[in-house]
């Protein structure tokens, strides 16, 4: 704007110079007015020719220019007798704008670009503004978040009723000499909503909130991290009373390693040091209260856990099944439903389920019931969104030839009749053979009769059962086994290494722990565990520990399978039938089941397979 309103201030005599009163005409015109007489003071440049008409025009310009200028006009102008002047035309001030004006208008463009680049993240931002912090402000009015928003995790939020009060009525906990902690992590599993907590005691306090990650504090130049860790804690001590929030603390806060010469881990430390001495000088009492989320506490550098840094931690965990309800209910509200649909029941299914799983749910209910054309969402929508979830997308374009739906039938059925006949097993929801996901052939839906915390030995190895339930139907049926059974098979194998190597429930090994999980908050079946080392002896007698313990699993469901043969042959052939079995449908069936049988070695007579 500014060399825009520049360049019209230079323009502007050229600009007052063809107004009002003048009018360019062709040479052939003034040769003509001036044979005529009825032209006057005649200014003659280099360049053009300016005038006075004797008389007005109709259209009452009185001064003319023409831009020709012959070599012969001082002799026509003497003839004529006109009264002219000769003047020397100046090109300075012409010459210095086609210079400097194309040079200010390019270097204008340019600090805009730049400037605009900055305001959305760009390379203006790491060039022009590296020191400064990207975390972003939310003001009062802009953060909606309160704590009706957030369900299922009751106690994290009784923790942090405390910061609210505190950020609202300050003089009350001074009153007797207390502080605030300076610092409070949230720790908890991927999805269970710390930053929706976070967002929530903002928006109770209804003070400003600083949200910014970890890894936003990194950048290409050395002394980036600990210049925008000063200042966005200097842009907090003036927003204050204020709360910071930093997700993905693991990314700003790894253990520091005694590694020598390792410049790139010199600047994390710089930005973590930083951090630290912040964390050291700034005071509760001026109201700026710091927030800080992980799912890898482990990670994090003792110094950031000490008492006066991040001296309380708060757990979110994953809701159990009246949380998971209370989560369903704020969710739901969003979408239509059918005023019948038992909440208590669909949270039922959803064990293991976070937060963030729950919404995810009550979204994909509600696109079910859209593809439908429903007016509403029914129950049915989230049982299809629940199995969507954990088994996968059906596929029903994925054909199966006769042999193998046979096979994957008294596989599926194997599974289930396992699980209802065995005590401690979650009971049987639904069977199909219809292919889903990656590479599902079939599924069986198991549903928990309750929220479990402990196992004990005993139940693992019936759950072991239950996994090996499809494999050992396969032997039966065929005298045979199939590829099908893979992923069972390293479910098994887990649980059996875990008994013996992590829950040190081996009478031959002993209450040894040879295996620890790192984080248990990031699970996997091959990530986060520590291995340590022992001898070939020990290694021998945990492989073969494990190797007996899958071997009597083995045995259970085959003695199972072989009393329940008669319910083997006709679910298969129901499921066969109709694809897809509910409780419902197979309940008759099910409840003629033989409830743990003892062996016999008359009855138990089979093909014995290997592992």
């Amino acid at each position: 704007m500014t060399f825009f309103v520049l360049s019209l201030i230079l323009w502007m005599p050229y600009f007052l110079q063809g107004t009002a009163k003048s009018v360019e005409i062709p040479y052939s015109e003034f040769e003509t007015l001036l044979s005529e007489k009825k032209v006057d003071q005649l200014v003659v440049t280099d360049q053009f020719i300016r005038g006075q008409f004797k008389e007005p025009r109709k259209d009452s310009k009185t001064e003319f220019i023409t831009v020709r200028v012959p070599p012969d006009l001082a002799k026509s102008l003497a003839e004529s007798g006109v009264t002219y002047t000769k003047a020397l035309e100046s090109t300075f001030f012409k010459d210095l704008l086609s210079w400097t004006l194309p040079a200010l208008i390019f270097i204008g463009f340019w600090i805009l670009l730049g400037r605009y680049m900055a305001s959305k993240g760009g390379f203006g931002a790491g060039m022009m503004s590296v020191g400064k912090s990207k975390a972003k402000l939310y003001m009062e009015t802009d953060t909606q978040t309160t704590f009706a928003d957030v369900a299922g995790v009751d106690e994290a939020l009784d923790e942090l009723r405390e910061v609210v009060e505190f950020l609202k009525k300050p003089e009350d906990y001074s009153r007797l000499g207390a502080r605030m902690p300076k610092g409070i992590l949230l720790v908890g599993p991927p999805g269970t909503g710390k930053t929706l907590i976070a967002k929530a005691v903002a928006g109770e306090a209804r003070v400003p909130f600083f949200s910014i990650s970890g890894s936003e504090f990194v950048e290409l130049f050395v002394g980036v991290g600990a210049a925008r860790v000063r200042d966005l804690f200097e842009q907090a001590r003036q927003k204050a009373p204020c709360i910071i929030f930093i997700d993905e603390l693991d990314a700003l806060g790894k253990a520091r390693t005694p590694q020598i010469g390792s410049g790139g881990h010199d600047e994390k430390e710089q930005t973590l040091n930083q951090l630290l001495a912040e964390l050291d000088g700034f005071d509760t009492k001026a109201g700026v209260i710091l927030l800080a989320a992980t799912n890898r506490p482990e990670m994090l550098d003792p110094a950031l856990l000490r008492a006066g840094r991040f001296d309380r931690q708060v757990l979110v965990d994953r809701p159990d099944k009246k949380g998971r309800e209370a989560i369903l209910k704020v969710h739901i509200k969003k979408i239509k439903y059918e005023s019948s649909i038992e909440i208590d029941e669909i949270a039922g299914l959803t064990s293991g389920f976070t937060g963030a799983d729950m919404a995810n749910l009550v979204n994909e209910a509600a696109l079910i019931a859209t593809r439908r054309k429903s007016e509403i969402v029914e129950k049915n929508d989230f049982v299809v969104a629940i199995e969507r979830i954990v088994a996968g997308l059906e596929k029903r374009s994925r054909i199966l030839n006769e042999k193998e739906r046979r096979t994957v039938a008294y596989h599926e059925m194997g599974h289930a009749i396992v699980a209802a006949a065995l005590p401690g097993c979650d009971r049987p929801q639904k069977i199909s053979i219809i292919p889903r996901g990656f590479g599902a052939l079939g599924y069986t839906i198991q549903r928990p009769t309750e929220d479990r915390y402990l196992m004990t030995r005993e139940e693992l190895s019936n759950k072991m059962a239950v996994l090996l339930g499809g494999r050992v139907a396969e032997s039966l049926v065929f005298h045979e086994i199939s590829t099908g059974a893979a992923d069972d098979l390293v479910k098994v194998t887990n649980i059996a290494e875990a008994i013996v190597t992590k829950y040190g429930m081996s009478p031959m090994v002993g209450p040894i722990v040879f295996e620890q999980q790192i984080s248990p908050f990031l699970e996997g079946p091959y990530q986060n565990i520590e291995r340590h080392i022992r001898s070939e002896a020990t290694a021998k007698l945990i492989d073969s520990e494990i190797k007996n313990l899958v071997e009597d699993a083995q045995k259970k469901t085959k003695h199972t399978l072989m009393a329940n043969r008669h319910i083997l042959e006709e679910g298969a052939k129901l499921l066969l039938e109709k694809e897809t079995l509910t409780d419902v449908e197979f309940k008759p069936l099910f409840e003629k089941i033989v409830m743990t049988p003892e062996p016999h070695p008359e009855r138990d007579t089979w093909v014995d397979l290997p592992i």
